[in-house]
Parts: structure tokens; sequence; C-alpha cells
């Protein structure tokens, strides 16, 4: 007769848990609670709602690319996709004064500047440090002021006056991986800018499907204040300046290699001698771009007195 199957072998006791407690309970640090007591207070008291939208960076990568060893060369400091977005909601805050705005008691305050503030983490947690006077910053302004208040957080040299102030908040979770969130207000402020990873995904443009680096970006806002309309009207503007810098830098005196003027073409440096060339003025395939007072090089530009007055 065939033989009985082996015993199964006794089951391996269990491993006995590690020396020392399984948890530890610490107190909290006061920035800690500060930020807890601020995040769940702005809960309780804003209305909070979000909106979003996705953003192609093909072109501002690609002007990053072309310009970021001159930029470094001349500033002393890298160029990142940060100063772009500053700027660009520096002049969609502009045109909607109600996202730059906060509510004091039964009252509205605008403010006729920009201060934003920049999420940035620490050692000790999530800080955000404030970048002054926005509206008259240039690329290279925000690049340093960003590495600068960077490196007091990392170092924990950071004063109170550094985080107080802003007028309106950008959070990048991209930095962390982040693909998509719903970013809280920093109370008093009305609104914050959440940006997000850069994945390569199909779009469809112009009735083809194509890869593009795409970005989500979310604007979340007190409903008490801001309406739909302005909220999603200034993220909008956000998208399009961030899509197409080109445009936003011609309305501060940029010329095309095409355009009539003392730009490229006249200099030899592209075009023809009709002073145009293959580009039509089409800021996307344009392979050159002359940038007199350009914000990428100016400090100090004045937007505010630049830009087309705004319709009302």
């Amino acid at each position: 007769p065939p033989k009985p199957p082996p015993a199964a072998a006794p089951a391996a006791p269990s491993k006995a848990p590690p020396s020392g407690e399984r948890e530890r309970r610490v107190p909290m640090t006061r920035m800690r609670q500060k930020i807890a007591e601020r995040l769940k207070g702005a809960q309780e008291t804003c209305a909070l709602l979000t909106t979003f939208n996705e953003v192609d960076m093909s072109v501002l990568m690609a002007l990053r690319a072309k310009h970021k060893e001159a930029f470094e060369k001349k500033h002393g400091v890298k160029l990142g996709f940060m100063s772009a977005f500053v700027r660009a909601s520096v002049l969609a805050l502009q045109e909607q004064p109600a996202v730059n705005a906060s509510i004091d008691g039964t009252d509205i305050v605008y403010r006729n500047f920009v201060d934003i503030s920049i999420a940035v983490s620490s050692p000790k947690g999530l800080v955000v440090p404030v970048l002054r006077g926005c509206e008259s910053m240039s690329f290279a302004d925000v690049e340093k002021e960003i590495q600068r208040l960077g490196k007091l957080a990392q170092t924990g040299q950071l004063a109170l006056e550094d985080m107080v102030g802003g007028t309106f908040t950008i959070t990048n979770g991209g930095v962390f991986g982040s693909l998509m969130s719903t970013p809280i207000v920093n109370p008093p402020q009305s609104a914050v800018l959440g940006m997000h990873g850069i994945v390569q995904r199909p779009v469809a443009v112009d009735g083809q499907v194509v890869i593009r680096p795409m970005m989500y970006i979310a604007l979340t806002y007190d409903h008490r204040l801001i309406d739909g309309r302005e909220a999603v009207t200034a993220l909008k503007r956000i998208k399009e300046v961030v899509e197409d810098p080109h445009r936003f830098l011609r309305s501060l005196g940029a010329t095309c290699c095409s355009a009539p003027g003392p730009g490229l073409a006249e200099s030899g440096r592209g075009g023809s001698e009709s002073g145009g060339c293959t580009c039509a003025g089409d800021a996307h395939v344009c392979p050159q771009y002359s940038f007199p007072e350009s914000p990428l090089i100016t400090p100090g530009l004045q937007l505010r007195d630049r830009l087309p007055p705004r319709r009302l």
C-alpha cells in the first residue's frame, strides 16, 4: 500500500515583537501646531471650491531650454518654471482683482500690489515665505528671491516677517510627484494656485493626437468673495500665458524675427530682406526672438506700465 503522506511541519512560531516600544509620542512643534490651526480654520471659515485646468508645457520648456545657460551665466541662478507661473499669476490677479483680495469683517480689501507666498518644504515642515512686490519683479528677481528664501528655509533661518503678508499662494506638489490635488487657502488670502507634475500624455491638437508634456493646475478659492467666473477666468489666463509666453513677451516689447523694426531680421541673425521668415510671426515655431527689456533679462520691469489697459 502507498505510504501515507508525511505529517505537515509544525507552523513556525511567530516572530517576537522587536524590543522597545512600537510607537512613540512626541509633542507637536509650535510651527506644526500653528499650521494645523490655520488650515483647519480655513476649512471651517472659508467656502472652499477648486477649479482645474491643464497646461501644455511644450513652449515654456523650449523657451527655458533655449535661455537657461545664458540666464544662469548672466544672473547666477537657474531659470525654473516657478518664475513663469509667478509672472502669469501677477497678470491674472491684476485682471481679476477679487482673487488678490481678502475679507476683513464685512469689508473687502482690494490690493494694488501682489505679494505671492511660495510653499517651500523645510526640515521643520511646510513654510510659505513671501515674494514681495511681484508686480515689479523680473524672472531673474523671482528666481533669485526664491533661491534666497529656500536657503533660509532649509537652514531654519526664516523670520516671522518673511512668512506674513502674502496676498496669494503658489504651491508645487509636482516636485514630490503629485499629479493632481486640491490645495487649501492660506487665510486671510482668498485663493491658492496648485502646480503639479509634468507628464507626457496624448492630447488632441488640431484634430491630431500628439504627445505633449502636460501639467494639471488647480485654483482653490474662497467662494464667499470670489465667483466662479472670476476664478475660472484667472486660472485660464494663467494657462494662456504659460502656454504661449512669447505672446506675453511681445506685449512687453519683444519682437519676432518676422516683425518689422529693430528685431533680429535687421541685425542679420534671422528673417529675410523683407523682414519676414517662415514662422510668419507664429510664436510656436519662430526660431529666434529679440527681447528688449524682456523680463527674462531686465530686472524691475514695471508690467503695469507696459501692458495694455484692462477692459472693464
